[in-house]
């Protein structure tokens, strides 16, 4: 059993407001326990990160008294002169030494970041998760490279408008159907952005598999049980049940 969290945002003024609401909500869920939490894709006033650790110096402290996996979110960010967009992850020692780059620039962040060129796994004890960044869910292929790595759950931080979200949440169902996986979508919730927020379970009828949503509304983070190794079985009849075709 693993206790699996997403929190939903809303605007905020600075970012040291936007962080310190979150963070109340952060040890809320340290408090029931919680071992992986995500954050929607750039909730911040200011989405451009020059140095993580500063930013988020107090969700690694967080991360480090509660022995949680934190997903902050992904914003810009610039190395080597290379400006991508990045989801960092606190590892539970209050670090960050890994991160997941976006893949698939959507519209103008085509012109402004270097697409990601990898699918990563990672690891929080010993679940294993892969982040797929808001436009990547779109792509199929990304969720799968993922699951067939030895993914256990899927995290994505999103920003999503609100006219998008009806296919989002399509997406997203459909992600978890096709490779028999939960998956954590986060996303901002004010006049712009859609929120929605959800955790994608899945139950098993009659040999028919049927997604069970939680969604959030309001600035809020929620926490769910999920027995990760109870999807393997079906996703390898899944899997084996696949053709090759022309």
């Amino acid at each position: 059993m693993v206790k699996l969290g997403i929190i939903q945002t809303k605007s905020c003024n600075t970012n040291e407001e936007g962080v310190e609401r979150v963070a109340k909500i952060l040890n809320k869920l340290g408090k029931k326990e919680t071992q992986i939490v995500c954050l929607p894709e750039q909730w911040l006033k200011n989405n451009k990160i020059l140095d993580f650790d500063t930013t988020f110096a107090r969700f690694k402290k967080i991360a480090k008294e509660y022995n949680m996996t934190i997903i902050p979110g992904a914003f810009y960010h610039t190395e080597k002169r290379n400006t991508s967009i990045v989801a960092p992850i606190i590892n539970s020692e209050g670090e960050i030494l890994e991160k997941q780059e976006k893949i698939h620039p959507f519209d103008y962040e085509k012109d402004i970041i270097k697409p990601g060129n990898e699918a990563k796994i990672f690891k929080a004890d010993r679940h294993k998760f892969g982040i797929i960044v808001c436009y990547d869910m779109v792509f199929s292929d990304v969720s799968n490279k993922l699951v067939k790595k030895g993914a256990q759950v899927l995290i994505s931080p999103s920003r999503i408008v609100r006219r998008g979200i009806e296919p989002w949440r399509m997406y997203v169902q459909v992600r978890a159907l096709e490779n028999r996986i939960p998956i954590l979508a986060a996303n901002v919730e004010d006049r712009k952005f859609g929120g929605k927020s959800m955790l994608v379970d899945l139950k098993e009828k009659n040999k028919v598999m049927i997604p069970k949503l939680t969604t959030l509304n309001g600035e809020v983070g929620v926490t769910k049980d999920f027995e990760l190794d109870i999807y393997k079985k079906s996703r390898e009849i899944r899997f084996s049940d696949s053709n090759r075709f022309d």
